[in-house]
């Protein structure tokens, strides 16, 4: 028993009852002005937690400079712009001969801001150039993610559009997994750890264990060897640095040299698993498992349509975050899995005697010859 007279038990009721009207008519007046009040201060925290990653990775990669390639200016100045650095791609309205032009801008870009390493950290050897161009990278794309994020919603809260704010918030939590990730890229990228998208780099340096390396193009290194009476030529970008080298530029210098004897090329790469599949796990397919902006798949494809050459890939399965992070040991321990599958690949699909190109492809570093 409440102890209510009816009197009172009407009056409470009606209280209820007129709140619960009042709430539905504030909901339908000004809740959306609500939902984007929410969302406004979620994406607050969320921008104050790149910015915090942002700065961390700067401030790693001054520090890194400074013990590495101990310059004798603060390298703070010239790495600010370093981290503004952009590409601007060439003009798609005709499509014809857009790769080469491509192909031409990444070169530019890569030797300048090598060049502008090289400056930054004038005590460094050429690994080690190399790494802090990764581990500047890292920097520059935090930085980017960063300043993109925070335009979005500086405009999204100056406008008070709820739609903009709302896509924002959407991929949002796929932003701060890359960006997480890439943090994590920049630890490794100081300390010259392997990463996860080294694995094709991994899987060539147990073929070339012990064999004689020669350099072909640009910062990529071959052996040649023997499996199941078939001559094998394996290649890497050269390390232990962190690099990709121009496999592309290789694998058809390989194939002209050979003058069409070439009977096949095996690609191994890092690729992105979906969800609820195992890192680590091996899949084979056909086709240049390459990624980048397309130009060294292009002149794969070119070169082995030319010669009438099979391409075959074997990919590692590895998330985005996996891929860019200190390399997980289910990553290192699938190598031998993939040596086994292109053993198998090479006596199922060629014959004794033949060549085969087998190219290890990623980012070697922490991987040496």
């Amino acid at each position: 028993m409440l102890g209510l007279t009816d009197g009172e038990g009407g009056s409470v009721g009606t209280l209820v009852s007129t709140l619960m009207y009042f709430s539905f008519i504030l909901f339908i007046l000004f809740g959306q002005k609500i939902q984007l009040w929410t969302m406004i201060w979620n994406m607050s925290g969320a921008l104050k937690k790149l910015e915090f990653m942002k700065n961390e990775a700067k401030i790693l990669t001054v520090k890194t400079i400074k013990e590495i390639g101990k310059p004798k200016d603060d390298p703070a100045p010239r790495l600010n712009t370093l981290l503004e650095h952009f590409l601007i791609t060439p003009v798609d309205m005709d499509p014809a001969g857009i790769v080469w032009k491509l192909d031409h801008l990444m070169d530019v870009r890569d030797t300048k801001f090598k060049d502008d390493v090289r400056k930054l950290a004038p005590e460094a050897d050429e690994a080690q150039v190399n790494n802090l161009e990764n581990l500047v990278e890292g920097s520059l794309a935090l930085n980017t993610i960063y300043r993109i994020v925070r335009h979005f919603y500086l405009l999204g809260r100056k406008t008070q559009s709820f739609y903009l704010i709302l896509q924002l918030q959407m991929i949002l939590p796929l932003v701060m997994q890359e960006a997480e990730a890439l943090a994590s890229a920049t630890k490794a990228f100081a300390q010259g750890q392997p990463i996860g998208d080294g694995i094709g780099p991994l899987v060539a340096s147990k073929l070339m264990r012990d064999k004689e390396k020669r350099k072909v193009e640009k910062d990529i290194v071959v052996s040649e060897l023997t499996l199941d009476g078939r001559q094998v030529i394996a290649l890497k970008a050269e390390g232990p640095g962190g690099n990709v080298g121009k496999p592309g530029d290789a694998i058809r210098q390989l194939i002209q040299e050979r003058e069409g004897k070439v009977a096949m090329v095996v690609m191994v790469d890092a690729a992105v698993k979906f969800e609820g599949e195992k890192t680590g796990e091996v899949s084979e397919g056909t086709g240049a498992a390459i990624g980048g902006v397309g130009t060294e798949r292009y002149k794969i494809e070119e070169e082995a349509s030319k010669h009438k050459i099979p391409v075959h890939a074997l990919i590692v399965k590895q998330s985005i975050q996996e891929a860019i992070m200190p390399m997980k040991r289910e990553i290192a321990e699938a190598a031998d899995n993939v040596i086994s599958k292109i053993k198998t690949l090479i006596q199922e699909r060629t014959r004794e005697a033949e060549t085969v190109i087998v190219a290890g492809i990623g980012n070697t570093i922490g991987i040496g010859q």
